[in-house]
């Protein structure tokens, strides 16, 4: 049976504070990220941003950014805690890829640009950046009707290097810290990449919809709380308090 977002999978939101967007989101386009590889079908892209119009994920306003850069150390989502959004076992750690300290756009964009066009397996690890990989526990997370029998795993990809603080074969526990946001791998400023998928392999993983338990979603200015639900592209959104 194929898997479909009317039937999520539901975990946890696994960051913390406000100002978070899914500039990548599956409730935009499938395959988010445009392609149908690597496990990241219903994935996301979490960047912070601050209240002005459009959104910057810097002080820096857009034409210093654009032409200048900024340093990763100064966007809003650099640093900011990573945690487990389900309990489970840690399938993979990796740590110690040096992190670009300096952002300019179109470096990055070519530079990813140019890892896509000519990915092989070996490239895997640049692609990805510092990472972690958890096997979900059966019965931790609300299955959708077509992935009840199935294994579930999370991937949390572009992590800040010294910060990832499990290790291969730990058990987490929902909520527990992972690591922090950083600009590693196939990243063009500071953000968290996170997907779920049925098999650890990326190389052969198939990506499930998931969608979170709970957060709150800023309407002119006020907070409301949703549940069970795959935030859009404009939603500026902050975590709900931990169980």
């Amino acid at each position: 049976m194929p898997y479909s977002l009317e039937h999520p999978v539901v975990v946890d939101f696994p960051l913390r504070g406000e100002g978070w967007l899914a500039v990548t989101t599956p409730a935009t386009r499938v395959p988010s990220h445009g392609v149908d590889v690597l496990g990241q079908t219903y994935a996301y892209d979490f960047l912070k941003v601050d209240d002005r119009p459009g959104g910057h994920f810097s002080p820096a306003g857009g034409l210093r950014g654009n032409l200048v850069g900024v340093r990763a150390r100064d966007c809003y989502a650099w640093g900011a805690s990573v945690h487990a959004p389900c309990d489970g076992v840690v399938v993979r750690a990796t740590d110690g890829m040096a992190e670009r300290e300096w952002i300019h756009p179109v470096r990055e964009i070519t530079r990813m640009t140019w890892n896509g066009l000519t990915f092989t397996p070996a490239k895997l690890g640049a692609i990805m950046g510092n990472h972690v990989l958890l096997k979900l526990d059966a019965g931790a997370f609300t299955a959708g009707a077509t992935d009840a029998a199935r294994d579930v795993f999370a991937g949390f990809a572009h992590l800040q290097p010294g910060s990832v603080s499990v290790v291969d074969g730990q058990r987490v526990r929902r909520g527990d810290l992972l690591g922090r946001v950083g600009h590693t791998g196939n990243s063009t400023s500071p953000h968290l990449h996170f997907q779920l998928m049925d098999s650890a392999d990326l190389l052969h993983a198939h990506g499930i919809p998931c969608a979170f338990s709970a957060y709150e979603v800023q309407r002119d200015a006020a907070w409301e709380r949703v549940t069970d639900a795959i935030p859009g592209s404009r939603d500026r959104i902050r975590s709900t308090p931990a169980r």
